[in-house]
């Protein structure tokens, strides 16, 4: 039996949990609250650090960086320097920007993840004041690590999760608008991806809200988080539109999974209390990160960035 613990509460828009196993710590982001986070399990201690004006929408370790990391500011890539525990971050390096335009005037970074060779692929959007009638002008980019940032997919609403199952060569990547998570085959050595096939379909079995942030486990099952369905489904990895479980959280906003603990069988869940036409959304529920536990499943270690 699942069990449900809250371990953060406050966050305007809670987003990217990873796992940093070097550390043991989950680090995450508000994305509203312009602010980069960790929490530190052996403590319960949650600490954060402002990035104000701008808004990280991940963070990501560098590997063999003490206190380095990747993050996702608005339309830059950018490594900064946190130790974790005090309020001020330094920019280490501006690594790219992705250029706003007439047809994309708010293009931000959203999700990312690095896959197993260390490389970074993070997608972009151009939100509208109307999340429905946000535009697909969003790209899905790898980037090297010297400054280029390469287009795999355009077409995008809204970018947001991704896994990668080197098993099987297959990534799994969400568009959150359209409603689906969708299957690609996976070259990890050339870092591209093909044959993009609709995996799993929430509309077919009358699932409310939209998928976002999304994890995998050792058997190449799927963990999706539910924008406003105020859940987290199990969706089989190796067949198609089955869904194996379903984990009810007591916020509406989850916006992200991540597996971590020791041994990755504890599942983290980001949640929002974003405000949307006029409905407010009570603390501490709401913007609350949880921990679950007795799941049954083991997760795939979180990997850091591995500049070339």
């Amino acid at each position: 039996m699942a069990k449900l613990e809250r371990v953060s509460e406050g966050c305007v828009l809670g987003e990217a949990p990873h796992w940093d196993g070097a550390t043991q710590n989950l680090y995450f982001v508000d994305i509203y609250g312009k602010s980069i986070l960790r929490y530190v399990p052996s403590t319960k201690k949650v600490t954060k650090a402002s990035l104000a004006p701008q808004s990280p929408t991940f963070i990501i370790p560098v590997e063999g960086k003490k206190n380095q990391f990747i993050i996702g500011a608005n339309n830059e890539l950018k490594i900064i320097s946190w130790d974790g525990e005090s309020e001020k971050i330094s920019v280490e390096e501006k690594l790219s920007t992705v250029e706003r335009s007439t047809q994309a005037p708010n293009a931000a970074f959203n999700d990312a993840k690095c896959d197993s060779a260390g490389r970074l692929w993070a997608g972009t959007q151009s939100l509208a004041a109307e999340l429905a009638k946000t535009e697909p002008v969003g790209s899905l980019y790898t980037y090297d690590g010297k400054g280029q940032l390469k287009s795999q997919i355009g077409g995008i609403r809204v970018a947001n999760g991704l896994a990668f199952n080197d098993k099987t060569k297959k990534m799994f990547y969400i568009d959150s608008l359209q409603g689906t998570v969708d299957q690609f085959d996976f070259d990890l050595s050339r870092g591209t991806i093909s044959n993009r096939q609709v995996w799993f379909t929430l509309k077919k079995l009358s699932i409310p809200g939209i998928p976002d942030g999304m994890a995998i486990d050792t058997d190449g099952n799927l963990w999706v988080a539910v924008f406003g369905g105020s859940r987290v489904l199990k969706v089989d990895g190796n067949k198609r539109e089955t869904l194996l479980d379903t984990i009810n959280i007591p916020a509406e906003q989850v916006t992200s999974v991540a597996f971590g603990g020791p041994n990755l069988d504890e599942l983290y869940v980001t949640t929002g209390a974003l405000e949307i036409e006029g409905k407010k959304l009570p603390p501490p529920e709401n913007g609350a990160t949880y921990k679950i536990t007795g799941t049954g499943s083991k997760g795939l270690p979180g990997v850091s960035f591995k500049p070339l």
